[in-house]
């Protein structure tokens, strides 16, 4: 008896009498992932609100009588009349290294079976960009390791370049190759023992693509040892609008975590006009008016919002930087529909990929004409910034002069030489995926080109021509290509030495 009325003191001693502040409020109605609840009046924009089976919900539509919640997770167990309280805490996400080598969903939760992530720190989800004063302007180069691309419409650590073109033009390739260039950078440098090298780690977010296609890219990842640099958010089209809505603010802050850091990060969203189609879903279900192609007013500030959290810091605000690569898909090569023009007007650059070039077999099938770097050669070492700088006028011209040419049958000695030069330029820029190429060795080959040593060559033999003599530069002509790599100029020494390599490899290949 004794022992029941010590409980009950203890317990009356315990009793807390303190009025506590929660805002409750319920369900009423509850329809493809939204739900709309009444009684919240306390409610902030962007709020996570808790829902009874440890769901979660973000406030998006505050309304004068109900607030629409778009719903995380499995919402199968919910049903109208539940309760819904406030948590007076914005959506985080884990970030730091401890992601990296791992398959997290739009909230940061693991997806790959390898157990819990042990991230000690969270980020928001949604986090305002750095303003101007912090920034600085961008000059240090991020090699893709692809050639038609590093040499034509270079990119720069903190650099926003758009990947545009059709279904299946090798737009996720371009991505992916840059991510395993960045990976064969990092270990180079790392074996390299330099203080001062500064590795690139990545993020990768899929929106709405099948879980076939992430698990192809994450078995690519794998197997060319790069997934120890990448953390791969996915959202994928299984997934509901919201998740799809999230992923690349999530993925966004695991990249802003290192730019933060002092550290340089590349972010691939791969791809923003699903990440519009999933939030024009959540609009219309919202009750939102729609206006142009239904999308709503605010799609532009979508995308605007995010990009414009990429950057390259100061050295007194964090010195780190943040690259994005946003991948769009357009319908039959228009690039004027609304979102591709969005999100071209807030990048700094585009590398546009054509499906008639892709099917030519010329691949990647980046277009002259339209693919721009806004940086330019500022994100390119002095040594490959001289032997590239004529070659996207020569390639231009011949693509005009071979429009016309096909009426012409006489043609002067000039356009011949010109026509000749630029369709070696095509096959040289040929490349396989999954195969970069790093810069010294770039700066080789089109050194090679620009001094007629791949004039005598068939134009059909200079692919061939181009492997043979990377693999003659990795084995035999090693010298040159560090004294490339580790001064990153083209000095009278390097030169000669280049000159000599490159004469003995072409005797060799005749």
């Amino acid at each position: 008896m004794s022992s029941i009325t010590d409980l009950i003191r203890k317990e009356i001693e315990n009793l807390s009498t303190d009025a506590t502040h929660t805002n409750i409020g319920t369900i009423i109605t509850l329809a493809d992932g939204v739900a709309r609840v009444d009684g919240l009046s306390k409610v902030m924009y962007n709020e996570m609100i808790e829902f009874p089976n440890n769901v979660l919900g973000i406030a998006l539509n505050l309304e004068e009588d109900s607030v629409g919640c778009v719903l995380l997770g499995d919402v199968s167990s919910l049903k109208e009349g539940d309760e819904a309280r406030t948590t007076g805490k914005l959506l985080s996400v884990p970030v730091g290294k401890e992601l990296l080598g791992r398959v997290v969903d739009a909230v940061g939760r693991p997806m790959d079976g390898k157990g819990a992530l042990n991230a000690n720190e969270s980020l928001p989800v949604e986090r305002i960009a750095p303003g101007i004063i912090p920034r600085k302007s961008v000059d240090q180069p991020l090699q893709t390791g692809i050639m038609a691309v590093d040499s034509m419409v270079p990119i720069g650590r903190g650099q926003r370049e758009l990947i545009i073109g059709d279904r299946s033009t090798g737009k996720t390739t371009i991505a992916i190759d840059t991510i395993i260039n960045q990976a064969k950078i990092n270990k180079q440098g790392e074996a390299s023992g330099d203080a001062n090298f500064r590795p690139v780690f990545c993020v990768y977010v899929a929106i709405g693509q099948k879980n076939a296609n992430v698990a192809r890219t994450i078995k690519t990842l794998e197997e060319s040892g790069a997934m120890e640099y990448v953390t791969i958010v996915s959202a994928p089209a299984a997934d509901n609008p919201a998740n799809q809505y999230l992923a690349p603010y999530s993925g966004c802050a695991m990249g802003e975590w290192y730019m933060e850091n002092g550290m340089d990060a590349l972010i691939v969203y791969d791809d923003l006009s699903k990440h519009a189609v999933a939030y024009r879903q959540i609009s219309l279900i919202l009750k939102r008016p729609s206006g142009r192609e239904a999308y709503p007013g605010d799609v532009f500030y979508l995308h605007s919002r995010l990009l414009e959290r990429s950057a390259r810091l100061k050295e007194d605000c964090g010195n780190g930087s943040l690259t994005a690569l946003p991948i769009i898909e357009t319908q039959m090569g228009d690039v004027a529909g609304y979102i591709p023009t969005n999100v071209i007007s807030i990048t700094d650059g585009q590398i546009f990929l054509e499906g008639d070039l892709f099917n030519k077999g010329i691949r990647p099938a980046v277009s002259v004409g339209l693919s721009v770097s806004r940086v330019g050669s500022a994100a390119q070492i002095k040594a490959y910034k001289k032997v590239a700088g004529k070659v996207k006028l020569e390639l231009a011209q011949f693509r005009e002069l071979a429009a016309f040419s096909q009426f012409e049958s006489d043609l002067d000695a000039a356009t011949k030489a010109s026509l000749d030069r630029g369709a070696r330029i095509v096959e040289l820029f040929k490349q396989t995926a999954s195969n970069p190429i790093a810069v010294e060795i770039q700066t080789v080959i089109m050194w090679a080109m620009q001094n007629n040593f791949f004039d005598s060559i068939d134009v059909a033999d200079v692919n061939r021509a181009t492997q043979s003599l990377r693999d003659y530069m990795e084995t035999q002509g090693k010298e040159a290509c560090e004294l490339i790599y580790s001064s990153g100029k083209l000095e009278e020494e390097t030169e000669q030495k280049l000159r000599s390599s490159v004469e003995d490899w072409k005797r060799s290949f005749s």
